[in-house]
């Protein structure tokens, strides 16, 4: 069985730069909101982090508890989403402490691939009401736009066994799998440009967590110099940069 997030998944130092990256594609999130069906939403946002998809769906006039175990990223969301109608949780996707059945929908914005899958799915029927919804997204960086391929052939260059992990994979079969939980799956994908300039995009790179630099140490710090510097050097000062905001749904059986 996989470790809990903050075991494994400590976002502490990544948390500050949270904000410099994209945010999913409104219509998807829209998309969404039809698709689970009414206004003023009960939703659980699991793995919450700083609060980008919360801030979302209080923008479309959900009533969300969020819930995240990491004290840095949930104090900076607790400040983002001040004076809003939301609530904070310091607990995990796997044990949330959330009432029974109390959900329209149950998010896992970027955060469904930092724990067991299998028991995030049993927490998220918990949660739900009958014919509420499951929904799991991440925004991917396009590897054909231009801009991306220069950034992943540099880091090639200098971590030639670089993968990108559970994030990237198809979230149907460990949906299908439960069936005993989910069904009428619905998948979205949606395209869109992000503008940044060369700093922020950098910026953006030191909030990602993976095993190949670890800025906690002398080492990780090091090679992430090297690879920014090239990237730095490599792409223009701003620029607009292709994105995909990727989502799996469900419906609780």
């Amino acid at each position: 069985m996989e470790k809990l997030v903050e075991q494994v998944w400590d976002y502490t130092k990544h948390a500050k730069f949270y904000s410099y990256r994209p945010n999913y594609a409104p219509k998807t999130i829209d998309m969404l909101i039809t698709l689970v069906g009414g206004k003023n939403l009960k939703v659980a946002d699991i793995g919450a982090g700083t609060g980008n998809l919360s801030i979302m769906l209080l923008e479309r006039n959900c009533n969300v508890v969020s819930v995240e175990p990491n004290d840095a990223m949930r104090e900076i969301g607790i400040e983002r989403t001040k004076g809003q109608s939301i609530e904070w949780v310091r607990a995990t996707g796997i044990d949330s402490t959330l009432e029974n059945s109390c959900f329209d929908w149950v998010t896992f914005g970027s955060s469904f691939n930092v724990m067991d899958r299998n028991e995030a799915l049993n927490e998220a029927h918990r949660l739900l009401k009958k014919g509420g919804y499951f929904s799991c997204m991440w925004n991917h960086r396009d590897l054909n736009d231009p801009m991306q391929k220069i950034a992943e052939d540099t880091i090639i260059e200098f971590v030639p066994n670089y993968t990108r992990g559970t994030r990237r994979e198809d979230q149907r079969p460990i949906i299908e799998s439960r069936k005993d939980l989910f069904d009428n799956i619905v998948y979205i994908e949606e395209d869109f440009y992000f503008h940044q300039s060369i700093e922020n995009y950098i910026n953006a790179w030191r909030s990602v967590k993976n095993p190949y630099w670890d800025l906690e140490t002398k080492e990780g710090n090091e090679l992430f110099e090297k690879i920014s510097q090239k990237i730095t050097e490599r792409l223009p000062k701003e620029f607009d940069i292709k994105y995909t905001t990727r989502c799996w749904s469900a419906k609780k059986i």
